[in-house]
């Protein structure tokens, strides 16, 4: 049998353990209407849903993801170490929070920074190409190299959980993100990586089958954070398997789950509020609420998601044609800013004005 076959085989039966361990998940968070699990909390600035849902999504990746890196190794005799631990790290310090442990936002920082700083030491998590001169001769200091990884999983995993308000909005963006992925490690033969992108997206779809257009289970904190950790390391590794690619490619390719949490941390030392404290005038959520007048707030909900990714991927896909272009990519990357920027003051000022 073709080695093609084999894998599609393995995949189109991953596909269905998929799909039956979220409808598991599903079922059975229909008949606990009560427990740790359950998210009944409307008055928190982040909450957009109208009835107790059950943040059980994030177990359901997590299961589904080992039981793919298990594939993986029966396939490629190779044991995915970094996934493996990095992933369960940051699923369980999410866990803690969906189980209601009371726990800071700022604990919740520091315990995210300890793990992943020992496992990006641990497994010499480094980003081997940077389009950045000065950059890349600090980062062959070890320490320095870490510090910087470092950074960059906090900004996309906080950046993930950030987004995680509405159905289908963080689950539909990381499609986005994995797809470009696949297609950039497929074209240059890169076959094993992308036939685990490729495992990743079908989580992803299955769990987008139970959270949109209207939500019967949630990531979680648990699962925002397993999978803002595992997109990280997939840019990072397609990065160093592309050297051709601009780094600032990938830059623009996670512009949304950066930028969204940078600008946040501007604006609130800026507003004079604790910048790991949530409040409700994130960018989604400001177009949420010109949305959702005249609307059902269930349909503005997943109408948002919708909208949002659907301006990313006009803004972003184009760039994939020129991915090879350093100059190219950096304007690109700066001129989102200034859009994204734009945007978020017409709709802050929209706001304003109807207080």
């Amino acid at each position: 049998m073709e080695p093609e076959s084999i894998e599609l085989g393995f995949l189109s039966v991953f596909a269905l353990i998929t799909f039956f361990i979220f409808l598991i998940l599903e079922i059975y968070s229909k008949k606990t209407k009560e427990g740790v699990l359950i998210d009944e909390d409307f008055s928190k600035p982040q909450a957009f849903h109208e009835k107790p849902i059950s943040r059980i999504g994030g177990i359901g990746c997590f299961v589904s993801l080992m039981i793919f890196i298990w594939i993986y190794y029966l396939l490629y005799n190779e044991i995915l170490y970094e996934y493996t631990f990095i992933g369960l790290s940051l699923f369980l310090i999410g866990y803690l929070d969906d189980l209601k442990f009371k726990l800071s936002p700022n604990l919740r920082l520091i315990f995210m920074i300890i793990s992943l700083l020992f496992f990006i030491n641990y497994f010499s998590v480094e980003i081997q190409n940077l389009d950045i001169f000065f950059l890349k001769f600090w980062l062959e200091n070890k320490m320095l190299s870490n510090i910087f990884v470092l950074i960059c999983f906090l900004f996309v995993v906080n950046g993930a959980n950030l987004i995680d308000g509405f159905n289908g909005l963080l689950c539909i963006n990381l499609i986005i993100v994995n797809s470009v992925l696949l297609f950039l490690n497929l074209n240059a033969n890169h076959l094993e990586f992308a036939f685990f992108l490729t495992g990743q997206i079908i989580i992803l779809v299955a769990f987008l089958l139970f959270n949109f257009p209207k939500a019967k289970i949630f990531l979680g904190d648990s699962g925002s954070y397993l999978l803002g950790s595992i997109v990280a390391l997939n840019v990072i590794l397609t990065n160093n398997l592309n050297p051709q690619i601009s780094s600032f490619f990938f830059c623009i390719l996670l512009f949304y789950l950066f930028f969204e949490v940078f600008f946040s941390f501007i604006r609130k030392i800026y507003q004079k509020k604790s910048p790991v404290r949530p409040d409700d005038i994130h960018l989604h959520m400001l177009s949420f609420k010109k949305i959702d007048k005249g609307l059902e707030s269930e349909k503005a909900n997943y109408l948002n998601s919708t909208l949002i990714n659907l301006i990313y991927s006009a803004l972003v896909l184009p760039s994939i044609y020129f991915a090879d272009n350093s100059l190219v990519c950096k304007y690109w990357f700066f001129s989102l800013m200034l859009i994204y920027t734009i945007f978020y003051i017409r709709l802050y000022r929209l706001k304003i004005k109807s207080v």
